[in-house]
Parts: C-alpha cells; structure tokens; sequence
C-alpha cells in the first residue's frame, strides 16, 4: 500500500447514509468551499450572474431553466463548479519549473484541480521532464506543422468535452473536416452514445422530447438509472413541482439515493425549516442491468391487461396509424417468464404490479435515465424497450409525456447537433459543402474508443483534446496512458490543471483557454458563446470575470488560429472573421444545421429558443416514416461465484474526473475515495470483514486482469451480488474491449470483479 493510500485509510469516517438531499447543509457546504476559492465580490459576481437570461450558463450539468427564473438560479454542485473555475489561484511558468511531470503524475485529482487556473502556453519538449513556457504563435505553428506532416489525416485526432460551445464545436468539427478526417471522438461516446443510438433508430431523432413544461403536466415520471441529487440537482425542484401538481416518481436504481426520498428546496423556507418534500412514492432497488426485464415485465403486463379489458388500455389507434412492428414485439415480450425477471431484476412480483397498477392510473408518462442505462452491454436495447413501453399507451408526442435522456455536460448535446461526430449524416456533409466550397470526407472516423485502439496500435499519431480530461475519463487506465504516450504529439487545449497534461505524447501543448466565466473580447468587442441543454433549449452564455491571464485565448481563437495556419489562407473558411465576431460563425450555422434559421436574432431573445423535434408533431425520421416498436433479447449480467457486479459512480463532491473534496455528503463516506460499497451479507458470505482492505480485480473473456489497488470494504445498502465505487479511481477495471452493443460505449456500470485481501496478486496479473 502507497503512502497516500495509507493516509486515504486513516482518513476514512463511515456514518449512515442520508435520507434528504439539500436544505441549510447544502447552502453551507457550497459557500465553505465558494469562499475556498476566491473572494467574495468574485463569488457574488459569478453566481448572481449564473443561469441567468444574459448571464453565463452554469457547466455544471445540462439541466434546463425554466422561463421564471430565480435570482439564485443555481445548486450546490453547480456554486462549486462555477467558482471552482474562477478561483484566484493560477499555474503559470514557476509552477511547472518546480514540478516535474513526473511528480505531477503521482499526484491525485483533487490535488490537481486545487492549484489553480492555467495562465500561459506551455511545452514539453521530448526527453525532458518539465514543462516550459512558449509564445502561442510558436505552438500553434509546431502543432500547424506536425498535422501538415501526417501521411493521412486520419493519423490525427480532434477530442472534445461537453464544455464546449456551440461556435466553437462547429469551427473545431469544420476545421477537422476541411483537414480530411471525421475523427471528432467526444465524451458522449462514454456516457450518452446508448441513447443516441436507441432513439434515432426508434424515433427517428437521438434527442429527448419533453421539456419542462411536460414534467407539471406528466402523471408519472420513472427516474431510471439516475442520481439527480448529485449529478444535476436541479432537476430535483422540477421533480417537487411534479408532486406539487399531482405527479407521482417511481425511481429505479441499484442504490438508495437521498436525493430521490427527500428534497429540501434550499430557496424555499419549506426546505430549510420544513420536512421538504417526498420525491420517490416509489423505490425499486433494482440489480445493476435488470433494467430491461423490468421494462419487458411492465410490457408483457400491459398487453395482458389489454386482452383482459380489450380497447381500455393501449392506444391502437396511435399504434396503428403512427407505429410498425408492434404484432412481433407483442410475440416476443409474451415470452418473458417471471423466473427471468424476478432473477434478472431482484425484485418482487408484487412490487413490479404495484408499478404496473400506477402506470395502468396515468395518462401522461414521461421516463428519464442517465448512465445507469447507457454503460451496459445491452444498454441500447434496455432503451429501446423503454420506447416500446411509452409507445404502448401513446406516451410519445404529447404534452406531459415522452423520452427524457439527462446529460450530464451542459453542452453535450449542442457538439453532437453542431457536427462533432465520427459518422455525419449525409445532409451535414452535403451542407457544409454547399456552405463552404470542399468535399467534406464520408468515410466514419474514429469514436473514443476506437481512438484509442488507434493510438494503441500506432495508427494515430496526433492527440487534440479541447477541453476535458481524456485520460481520467475514459476506460481501461493503463492502455488509455500507454496509447496517449506512444504519440509524438498530445495538445490538451484546458481552463486547469488535470492527469492528461501529465500523461504526455513524445512532445507534448497545454494550450490554456477563457472559461465559461471569463469575459471573452474579439476585435469586434465583447463576445457570448451558446450552448444547447439536454431539453434542446438553445441558449446565450457570457462570462463577467476578467481573465486570470492577458495571455488567454478563447476556445474559438485557438481553433480558428491553428486552422488557419494548417490549412492556409482561404476565403472560402474565413477563419480571421470567425475569430473577431462570433455572430459570422453563427450566421453559417444558421445556413447548414436545421432548427437554427435566423440564429442571432432568436438566440438574443430572453431564454434563447427552443429547436424543434419533430417526434412532437408525431413526425418520425425512420425508414418507415413511423415510431418502430422492437424486439429485445432477454439478457441479465451474471457474475461467477465469488464475483459482484461492480458500477462505478460519482461522489457528491465531484463534477465528472474532478473530486472537490474527498466525501461523499449524502452516501455518509468522509475522508477517502478508496471505498467499496458492498451489501453486508455478500460480504460476509466473502469472508471479508467490514472495514478491511482489499484490491479490486476485474476479469474479462480475453483471460485478462486488471486491479485497482486497497479499497476499504464499506457495508452499504447494494442489491446482493453487487457493488459499488468512484470513478475515475475504477475506471482501470473497465476493459477496452467491454462496451456496449451498438453505440461503443463502455460498459462502466457492469464489471465483473472480485474482492482479493489488498497485497494478495494472482499468478496472472500482470502489474
């Protein structure tokens, strides 16, 4: 065991977990660590101006806001984001002269994300072990110079966070374009690519359809593999409003979330002197990946119902008039069996008809889901079902009703609709060359995970990351490292300090940006960015901070440089103008992505606009030109004897790979991150006892092992045969190899591990 391993331990406090999310603490616990970072008038000023009508767009989460707003429009996690990124720290020259990279790459993620904002250019040159200062005109020009090189543009790679903006996604996917590769991985592929995938084949579009209005008029709402009260608290407020209307939430997860039983409204006195509110009138503990026979039990009941009480339960005439294939999907769920279901889900047959008889009461359903879903093998499919199942009852295309897909970046899902993907559609293509004058290449590129095989294996030679933290965020640790370093170039365009700067190519940019909160003035004066939310709300974003450097670019000038100098100058990709007003850019995004007619006009109106989705208008995109109802496997993950099903998951202090602390408030976890939440009785049936430390160790088909080292065995209210632990630390579990069916997307919620006593190593694991 490491020495700060043995300090985490020492650390470590464990007390019950609670029942209620919010209220007085989590005012308290975002102020402490607000004034942690900066000031008060920079505090003030940041939060005053957060989700605002002309403020700055919080990057906390994709949640929407409502066209009432309150003047403190934002949560905990939210204030800890937003002033996590305008801290008064920085990280300049004399920081890197006194840390090697090699130091640096010992040490943790939160101590990284403490130091501070990023202030100059810097380079690692090959064979040295620091980073050093460097003028942007020489690292744009040796970056400029290293793509011109490549034998094939598909030998570079374009990364992107859901951080990024609307103006810049398109530049940056225009720019790879114009170059010659549709190699635009970004981090929808290891989180949301599920749901891209199951609704655009379904619906027709990749995208959810309700709003918030939908949830006050919605009967029922199914919180499904989600925890709001971490990963986007706000959605809290609109599920209360849901209840407060008359709504009922059933929520389905592996483990009890406070969140989801009890919300205390910290802007309201209700929440701070009152009980709250009761979110949850229903818990399913569901096993991690019972999801879809859950769905396929709910299913085979209504159809029963229906032939019981024939014409009073399914809408035949939206399935007959809007839907294909509902005869075969009928066939196929009439074969589930209970064994199946109960085994799959863990879950009692009464508890699912109770769910049933509920859904049976509603007109209006709506049903959300995060990552609990998508990061399965058979991810794609547990969402179909879920389509299935709204489709029964015409739950598709109207008010109060429909698919809810929560992101968890705020602007994940504005790269995808702004072209930032490795397989563009033929009208995206087709555009750009009607727009600016080049042949755009067809072939798909490379999506995160195969971007990795290619660095593995040599292929890909140039590593661009623009925003995010690729080597923490993505699977399988150590080959995920072992491709990043096999490049002779990594550039890592970041507001702060995080492990891909230390996780380095042959030589090796960080190239430092403004941030959400920073002022952003062009030679045309002051600028705003735009971001689409996870509801399709299209939406202004300006920062008020001064930059903590002079020497800042914004994300647009350093894509709109470093094209122009690779690519030459050009009239038809007029990257100068780009850069001095951000209304040209979206005056060209207005000609070539749909929904965005007379862009900078409707954006500067009060909320933005609303893009339009046509499954509302009961309009479906598929080959049939209706919803398709489909047939899905029964499937469930089994462990071998001695092995749980290990998720991996955020704490409540941690927005995406950064940790702001080392607890988790809410999971009653102090002190250490090393944690593996195990249900009592399988720990005992393990013969490990409460509070021993262990290694965790994933097996995979290909008779590999990977492990993550001294974990602390922590009793915790899982499903028997299952646990839990934080990511990034387990992200070193999850194989390459082990994604889900259809969308590529790591399957971080379902690996097969087991719990070795820490120092104990298998004859075949290989370090």
């Amino acid at each position: 065991m490491s020495k700060n391993e043995e300090q985490d331990r020492e650390r470590l406090s464990v007390s019950a977990p609670k029942d209620w999310a919010a209220g007085l603490p989590g005012v308290v616990h975002a102020l402490e660590y607000s004034l942690g970072q900066t000031s008060v008038r920079r505090t003030a000023l940041t939060l005053l101006n957060a989700n605002q009508a002309q403020g700055l767009d919080c990057p906390g989460c994709a949640w929407p806001e409502g066209p009432r707003r309150h003047k403190n429009e934002y949560c905990e996690n939210g204030v800890k984001h937003i002033t996590d990124e305008a801290t008064s720290r920085r990280v300049g020259a004399d920081f890197f002269r006194r840390h090697p990279v090699s130091e640096l790459d010992g040490k943790s993620d939160q101590w990284l994300n403490q130091q501070g904002r990023l202030t100059e250019p810097m380079i690692k040159r090959p064979g040295s072990d620091h980073y050093e200062p460097i003028g942007w005109d020489e690292a744009l020009q040796l970056v400029a110079d290293e793509l011109r090189t490549l034998g094939d543009p598909n030998q570079a790679i374009f990364y992107t966070s859901g951080r990024l903006s609307n103006e810049a996604a398109f530049l940056l996917q225009l720019f790879a374009r114009a170059f010659g590769t549709n190699n635009l991985p970004d981090c929808s592929d290891m989180c949301h690519e599920s749901s891209g995938c199951a609704l655009t084949e379904t619906l027709g579009v990749g995208k959810g359809s309700v709003g918030l209005e939908d949830f006050h008029r919605a009967d029922l709402v199914f919180v499904v593999g989600q925890n709001p009260g971490t990963n986007h608290p706000r959605m809290l407020a609109t599920l209360e409003e849901t209840k407060r209307r008359g709504g009922q939430v059933i929520a389905v997860n592996p483990l009890p979330e406070a969140g989801l039983k009890r919300f205390k409204h910290p802007q309201k006195v209700r929440g701070i002197v009152g009980r709250g509110t009761r979110i949850a009138d229903v818990f399913l503990q569901i096993r991690p990946g019972g999801d879809l026979a859950l769905f396929q039990a709910l299913n085979m009941l209504l159809l029963r119902a229906e032939e019981e009480s024939p014409g009073t339960v399914l809408d035949r005439e939206f399935i007959d008039a809007h839907t294909t294939g509902f005869e075969e999907f009928a066939a196929h769920v009439r074969r589930v069996t209970w064994p199946q279901v109960l085994e799959a889900t863990g879950l009692s047959r009464e508890q699912i008809e109770d769910v049933h008889a509920r859904v049976l009461a509603s007109e209006r359903i709506i049903v959300c889901w995060a990552m609990g879903l998508t990061q399965h093998r058979h991810g794609v499919p547990t969402i179909r079902e879920i389509v299935n199942f709204l489709l029964l009852r015409g739950n598709i295309g109207r008010p109060g009703a429909g698919v809810c897909p929560v992101r968890g970046h705020s602007n994940v899902q504005g790269d995808r609709t702004m072209g930032i993907w490795e397989k563009p559609p033929k009208w995206l293509l087709e555009a750009l060359e009607r727009e600016f004058g080049f042949t755009p290449p067809a072939e798909p590129g490379l999506d995160t995970v195969n971007a990795i095989r290619a660095m593995r294996d040599g292929r890909a030679k140039i590593f661009i990351g623009v925003g995010g933290n690729f080597v923490r965020a993505t699977p399988d640790s150590r080959v995920t490292e072992r491709a990043l370093r096999s490049c002779r170039l990594t550039v890592q365009i970041s507001t702060k300090l995080n492990r891909s700067h230390t996780v380095c190519g042959r030589t090796a940019l960080i190239l430092p940006t403004l941030g959400r909160t920073d002022r952003d003035v062009q030679a045309c004066g002051d600028q705003f960015v735009t971001v689409e939310d996870s509801m399709s709300q299209v939406h202004a974003s300006r920062g008020r901070l001064q930059p903590p450097s002079g020497t800042l670019l914004s994300e647009v000038s350093i894509i709109s440089r470093l094209a122009r100098l690779t690519l030459g100058d050009r009239p038809d990709l007029p990257w100068e103008e780009f850069e001095a007003d951000y209304d040209t850019i979206r005056d060209r995004i207005a000609r070539v992505i749909p929904g965005f007619e007379d862009f900078n006009a409707r954006v500067r109106e009060p909320g933005g606009f609303r893009l339009p989705n046509p499954v509302n208008s009961r309009t479906f995109r598929t080959p049939s030109g209706k919803a398709v109802f489909t047939c899905n496997a029964f499937t469930m993950l089994k462990a071998p004897k001695g092995h749980l099903i290990l998720q991996t998951l955020r704490s409540h202090d941690q927005w995406n790979t950064v940790p702001y602390t080392s607890h988790d408030r809410y999971r009653g976890i102090r002190g250490s991150r090393r944690v593996v939440l195990v249900n009592p009785a399988d720990l005992a049936e393990l013969g490990i006892a409460e509070g021993s430390t262990v290694d965790l160790v994933s097996v995979w088909e290909d008779g590999g092992e990977r492990r993550a080292p001294a974990f602390t065995a922590v009793p915790y209210p899982t499903p028997r045969g299952s646990a839990a632990a934080y990511y990034p630390e387990t992200n070193v579990l999850v194989p390459l190899d082990s994604v889900a069916e259809h969308s590529n997307t790591p399957t971080s919620k379902a690996v097969v591990v087991r719990l070795e006593p820490a120092g104990e190593r298998s004859a075949s694991w290989a370090g």
